[in-house]
């Protein structure tokens, strides 16, 4: 074989070889969105100037919708960006206060939660259109527009951080590659805020102090069941 014919079978190699690399690298992204059914599972330490209050916090569950945004480094490991905003209302359940008694349920307003969450995850790739994805990664939570209701005088919140998993699966539509996929996703995402609650008009005649301020340590901890459709491309 001449130089030139030589050369031209390597060229050609090498001109394959880019060809397939460019092939795997088709369709990085991939764009979901969901209706999102967050359901907390809250518990919380409640206490009043270093006195534990027997009682504990209720959290609605919320459905809102949400956008997540992936991208593939390969067919099998791809991130994951979650975002969305979750309204919930908070009321004590069972509370009991030294001196006045027992208060039961108070209403604690509402509060938006802000829980961006970055996962890895794992899709096999296997079983055709069919392709379901195990995943792990962290959450941080912002609250805002902190509503103290009607008891409070005012509440506030702090920001969370913490782990979160996953699993779900995309069935693809058009084609293994790309193009449109439903999707159905759980995760679990655990969640902590100190939360202060100032009732002083509430109960500090009753307690003849001057500030009555309830410290919480609350975890929300929510499970999260979302399904809707994917866009890859």
């Amino acid at each position: 074989m001449g130089r030139i014919s030589k050369s031209f079978v390597a060229a050609s190699l090498m001109c394959i070889g880019a060809g397939t690399a460019v092939a795997e690298a088709d369709n990085p992204w991939m764009v979901r969105v969901r209706a999102l059914n967050v359901i907390p599972d809250e518990a919380a330490n409640l206490s009043v100037g270093g006195t534990e209050l027997v009682g504990d916090v209720d959290i609605n569950t919320s459905i809102v919708p949400e956008l997540d945004i992936s991208y593939f480094l390969n067919d099998n490991i791809a991130f994951e960006l979650i975002l969305g905003v979750t309204p919930h209302d908070v009321d004590t359940k069972g509370l009991v206060v030294p001196v006045v008694g027992e208060l039961g349920s108070v209403d604690l307003g509402d509060v938006w939660l802000l829980p961006p969450t970055l996962t890895a995850q794992y899709h096999f790739t296997q079983l055709g259109s069919f392709k379901p994805y195990v995943g792990a990664g962290i959450n941080y939570t912002l609250f805002f527009n902190e509503d103290e209701g009607s008891v409070a005088d005012s509440i506030d919140y702090d920001p969370s951080f913490g782990p979160a998993l996953q699993a779900g699966f995309d069935y693809d539509l058009d084609g293994q590659k790309g193009g449109w996929a439903v999707n159905v996703d759980v995760k679990k995402i655990w969640m902590n805020t100190d939360v202060k609650v100032d009732l002083t008009t509430a109960l500090g005649a009753a307690l003849g102090a001057e500030s009555v301020i309830v410290d919480a340590d609350v975890d929300i901890d929510p499970v999260i069941l979302g399904v809707g459709m994917g866009y890859k491309f």
